[in-house]
């Protein structure tokens, strides 16, 4: 519920704190004194579009804050937590400033967001009903969310959006792989002719470095093979060769070890030598034996080389592009076979969705018809007693061509608030006090089931008295009984019933008009009470009738 509403620089009001409490919270005072002005801040901060014209004469900006209690709500605490927000304490702190240069800010306890944020966060707190653009009753969408509550479908409701959600994505996959496979089919040959050609050439990794080594060496045949002959020469198997003077080392080292053992290493390092030479030199022989100086087998390699690089013209710049290029053009085929499979899979799976979308959304359909004719009837009933005895209410169905995320049907109230005319849509018929008059009859209904926990009502009152205020009245202490209720009222018969009383004051401060409040208790309320009455509130007579409202309240 709204604990607090903080106004400052806004329009008429220079600083302004209202404390509010549950049940019933009555806002009067005089024409003029600035009370819609209230009720234009509080609808800032559920969405209204900020203007630059609100903040008030002589300000930088204008301030609209509202605290609330949220404990208990899970499904608005789901849904900060998905906006990466968290109540604290229990309290969630909603916050929108209008700057007279033009630009508006919002925040969420204290975290900056956006004002639509803030709007769909503070829209799940409080409900307001008075002028037209505030009224989510002129809505279908609204009008058919009430239908449901009522008729105690809002779980199935939710289960044809999720099982709508689940029809069209089902049609969205189809169509894109329908599409995906048209794409395809365009292409095929080409496709196929690209898959071959880097398949057929069986790219190897590392390929490009091997072939670069085996050209290197057989353009340098001839070079290679002599110098490793002569190699082999030198080392091992010529006249004077390295390996026989080793040899002759080895042996000097050997002796002159035996008369002094301190030159084990000297020793040991000769024979190393020796047995090193002997092995690279029959090394080198090998090599030379093993040369290939066949010019085709270097014509093979550059045919191969050649190849490599054509297919990384067309598909590189990297054999490594070229492998991966293979893998897309594989998959894509393999796609292409698999699309009449995949089509069918989909088909099936989108007449699944459909079928159970249509099953589930004529049951809503079942729900709503049963539930459409008692809320009529029952609405019908509180209607007399809130100033309406001629109201007629019909609630419509009118089925679409294929059932949506709201059903099979659009939901539309319609009224006949003057004997002998037709129902026809709410939003046609009803002005400002008789549409928040319809609302409160369909609040007193809906009290025990509606998530909103705070109600704004304005204007309800417009050209009523007597009787039809005193039932007015009765009828939304009862729906207090469930909500918090904050009205802004000229009926001292609903004021008497408040639990808060406020009463809005204008003054002037430095030349300038200033719009207060302050909360009513004892003598002070008696005296509002007999003021609003009509009569003199300083005589006897107006406070006894007063303080009989007020007992009687």
């Amino acid at each position: 519920m709204l604990i607090e509403l903080r106004i400052r620089d806004y329009a008429v009001i220079d600083t302004l704190t209202l404390q509010l409490g549950p049940g019933l919270n009555a806002l009067t005072g005089e024409t003029g004194a600035g009370k819609s002005i209230i009720v234009g801040a509080l609808s800032l901060l559920l969405g209204e579009r900020a203007s630059s014209e609100d903040v008030r004469v002589g300000a930088e900006r204008a301030v609209v804050e509202g605290v609330f209690d949220v404990e208990g709500r899970a499904d608005l605490l789901a849904r900060l937590d998905d906006l990466g927000l968290q109540a604290e304490d229990g309290l969630l702190i909603l916050r929108r400033e209008v700057q007279a240069a033009g630009r508006n800010r919002a925040w969420v306890n204290g975290s900056p967001a956006t004002a639509r944020v803030v709007g769909l966060l503070g829209s799940a707190l409080v409900d307001l009903h008075g002028q037209h653009e505030h009224q989510t009753l002129l809505h279908r969408s609204a009008q058919r969310d009430i239908l449901d509550a009522y008729a105690e479908a809002t779980g199935l409701a939710a289960d044809v959006r999720q099982l709508h959600r689940e029809w069209a994505d089902a049609r969205d996959a189809l169509e894109a792989r329908r599409a995906r496979a048209r794409e395809l089919a365009s292409r095929a040959d080409f496709l196929r002719f690209q898959l071959a050609e880097i398949a057929d050439a069986e790219v190897e990794p590392g390929e490009e470095d091997t072939l670069e080594v085996q050209a290197r060496r057989l353009e340098h045949a001839r070079e290679l093979a002599e110098g490793a002959y002569r190699l082999h020469a030198e080392l091992y198997d010529g006249e004077g060769a390295l390996s026989d003077r080793l040899a002759e080392a080895r042996s000097l080292a050997e002796r002159l070890r035996r008369v002094d053992p301190s030159l084990a290493e000297v020793a040991d390092g000769v024979e190393a030598a020796y047995h090193a030479v002997v092995e690279a030199g029959r090394a080198a022989g090998s090599y030379a034996d093993g040369v290939e100086q066949d010019p085709r087998d270097l014509e093979r390699v550059q045919e191969r080389q050649h190849r490599l690089f054509r297919l990384k013209q067309k598909y590189g710049p990297g054999l490594d592009d070229v492998v991966a290029t293979g893998e897309r053009l594989a998959g894509e085929v393999a796609e292409l076979d698999a699309a009449d499979r995949d089509v069918s899979d989909l088909e099936v799976r989108r007449d699944r969705a459909r079928d159970a979308l249509h099953v589930t959304a004529a049951r809503l359909t079942s729900a709503r018809e049963a539930a459409g004719t008692r809320l009529a009837r029952d609405v019908e009933a509180v209607l007399p007693r809130l100033g309406m005895p001629s109201a007629i209410m019909r609630i419509a169905l009118l089925p679409t061509d294929e059932p949506g995320a709201g059903g099979a049907e659009d939901v539309e109230f319609q009224v006949s608030l003057n004997p002998g005319f037709e129902p026809r849509p709410l939003r046609r018929v009803a002005s400002g006090g008789e549409l928040s008059r319809v609302m409160l009859a369909l609040k007193s209904l809906l009290a025990r089931v509606d998530r909103v926990p705070t109600l704004v009502f304005d204007e309800i009152d417009a050209g009523i008295g007597g009787v039809v205020a005193t039932g007015v009245a009765r009828t939304l202490a009862e729906v207090a009984a469930d909500h918090q209720v904050f009205v802004i009222t000229h009926l001292p018969q609903l004021a008497s019933r408040a639990g808060a009383h406020l009463l809005v004051r204008k003054g002037e401060s430095d030349g300038l008009a200033v719009t207060s409040v302050a909360e009513l208790r004892g003598d002070d309320r008696v005296v509002e009470i007999a003021r609003m009455l009509g009569g003199d509130p300083e005589s006897d007579a107006s406070r006894e009738h007063a303080r009989e409202l007020l007992a009687a309240g």
